[in-house]
């Protein structure tokens, strides 16, 4: 496999951890909001971007660790007794 592939796996990991933190930011900053449409809209938005963020978080390492796995333990081809 070609070592880009790896490096994107991991650029996109630490992107999606940025912007982990920067939701979670937000999400404290929303609570400064004094108007509850603005504090709602925030909180919700910011709920979204961690939403988003933390399942891409967790899929790309899950990807990278199958890719590894099928790499160095390839599957049998043997077919299975009944």
């Amino acid at each position: 496999m070609k070592h880009t592939w790896w490096l994107v796996q991991i650029i996109y990991t630490f992107v999606s951890g940025f912007f982990l933190f920067f939701g979670i930011d937000m999400m404290v900053g929303s609570y400064s909001f004094n108007d509850p449409f603005s504090f709602m809209m925030s909180f919700f938005a910011a709920s979204f971007v961690i939403l988003i963020s933390l399942t891409l978080f967790i899929s790309f390492p899950i990807k990278m660790v199958r890719v590894y796995r099928q790499i160095n333990h390839p599957p049998d081809n043997k077919e299975q007794p009944s």
